[in-house]
């Protein structure tokens, strides 16, 4: 799969997606770095195919209302530590990419994976 991580997660998170096989770029990696805009980070997965992953509920808005990101995994964990969330992820990992192959939109909480629509 191939993933967009964006700025509020850490990159340790966007490494770990690597080292398990997928295509993925952090906010940092892009020429505005973390403060590029959620518009532009919409509009680059959504050119690249790529899916966001965040914990800004803005991009799920966006999702929502205008369909941009077209591909969204949203953390709905709330304060977490980034080795929970490495934890959490590597724990949900097979079940988030046969979700995300299956959905547009997918969030991710401590105890459960809640799937959106088809894609």
């Amino acid at each position: 799969m191939r993933f967009l991580v964006d700025a509020q997660l850490p990159i340790r998170l966007a490494r770990r997606l690597a080292e398990s096989g997928h295509d993925v770029i952090h906010t940092s990696q892009l020429p505005d770095g973390n403060r590029t805009s959620d518009a532009v980070v919409a509009s680059l997965a959504d050119a690249e195919d790529r899916i966001v992953v965040t914990k800004d509920r803005d991009f799920r808005d966006g999702h929502l209302l205008r369909g941009s990101p077209t591909r969204l995994l949203i953390v709905i964990t709330g304060n977490i530590t980034d080795n929970a969330l490495i934890e959490l992820v590597d724990r949900n990992l097979d079940a988030l990419v046969d979700a995300l192959h299956e959905a547009s939109f997918v969030e991710l909480g401590h105890d459960r994976l809640t799937v959106h629509g088809e894609r």
